[in-house]
């Protein structure tokens, strides 16, 4: 009995070790900057090779290599379209991975804090959470806007929310300030991008309250939106 119970307790180490092996491959695989940003990026929307490439400045091929090894670790997906091959990821559990990683870092690192703090909106524009949007949503408290490049709003955003273009967001404004007229004064505005680091929200934040109009930031984005069950509104007509 007692050989019986000192094999599966060296049996379950064994596991053990494994298992833990298994977890440190995503830490090795998150441990490339590059990679988290590809990661965020396809958190907004299945994309190509090429368009990873032009979004973070990668040559193509090395941009490939990041998604192979991401790919390795069942991080992504990818499937064929045409000559194309789109990749997206495996599961929204992806984006609370990097949730996780982003508080941890921001909890504990004090370099993290000063960055943030850099934010040309820090301190001014107050940030709102998921449920607190939610919530003002239901009682028609808030205009949503959503700041992100035009391919990602069509590809799902936040029902109802209104795109404003970072390319053309002054412009955008004026339109909105001539449909919304007094509505801007009578409700708060509510900006929200690909998350807490992306600097449209920021950008937009600033310029509607230099217009002194009512505006907060959705303190993260709709990747988190979405990854929290939240309902999603696609422009298909469009895509």
């Amino acid at each position: 009995m007692d050989n019986s119970i000192h094999l599966l307790n060296e049996i379950l180490l064994m596991l053990k070790k494994a298992l833990f092996a298994e977890l440190a491959q995503i830490g090795q695989v998150l441990s490339s900057p590059m990679r988290i940003e590809i990661l965020d990026y396809l958190a907004q929307a299945p994309r190509s090779v090429e368009s990873l490439s032009q979004l973070t400045g990668l040559s193509v091929a090395n941009t490939s290599r990041h998604l192979q090894v991401l790919k390795s670790a069942s991080l992504v997906e990818v499937e064929q379209r045409g000559k194309q091959r789109i990749y997206h990821l495996a599961d929204d559990d992806v984006v609370a991975l990097l949730q996780a990683l982003r508080r941890t870092a921001e909890n504990h690192l004090d370099k993290v804090k000063q960055l943030l703090s850099q934010y040309p909106d820090a301190g001014e524009v107050a940030p709102m959470d998921l449920a607190s949007l939610k919530q003002a949503l239901e009682k028609e408290e808030v205009i949503l806007m959503d700041v992100r490049p035009e391919e990602e709003y069509q590809a799902g955003h936040i029902p109802n929310a209104i795109h404003l273009p970072p390319e053309a967001v002054e412009q955008a404004v004026e339109k909105l300030q001539a449909e919304q007229g007094e509505a801007l004064k009578e409700k708060t505005v509510v900006a929200y991008c690909r998350g807490p680091y992306c600097i449209y929200s920021h950008q937009a934040a600033q310029l509607l309250k230099a217009q002194n109009i009512p505006v907060r930031r959705l303190e993260e984005g709709l990747p988190e939106w979405r990854a929290a069950g939240h309902p999603i509104e696609h422009n298909l007509s469009q895509q």
